[in-house]
């Protein structure tokens, strides 16, 4: 039951950084627990497994962490939710516009 606890807490917490990350952006509620999950799993290893079992635990959490973002970034879900339009406008500056006024007023 122990081992369950932990893992299960491992990947709630990283299936809440990743939501946090991409799915909705900022410091909010998701990272808040995502990390809350990390370190609980790591604390419970600790406490329940031993000291071998919470520096496995933690190793596993910063792995699958990193591996769940760089599996993401690799993956074509970015391209579909990112912003794919080209902006062909142009802004003329206001000195522009003096520069323009005081040439024709010469």
């Amino acid at each position: 039951m122990e081992y369950f606890l932990v893992v299960l807490l491992v990947l709630a917490g990283v299936a809440l950084l990743l939501t946090e990350m991409f799915l909705i952006p900022g410091f909010g509620i998701a990272g808040v627990f995502g990390f809350g999950c990390l370190i609980g799993a790591v604390v419970l290893a600790w406490l329940w497994l031993g000291a071998t079992a919470g520096y496995i635990t933690l190793g596993a959490c910063v792995l699958l962490s990193a591996l769940a973002v760089w599996g993401f970034l690799r993956s074509r879900a970015l391209d579909k939710m990112a912003l794919d339009t080209k902006v062909d406008g142009h802004v003329e500056l206001a000195n522009n516009k003096l520069n323009n006024k005081k040439e024709e007023q010469k």
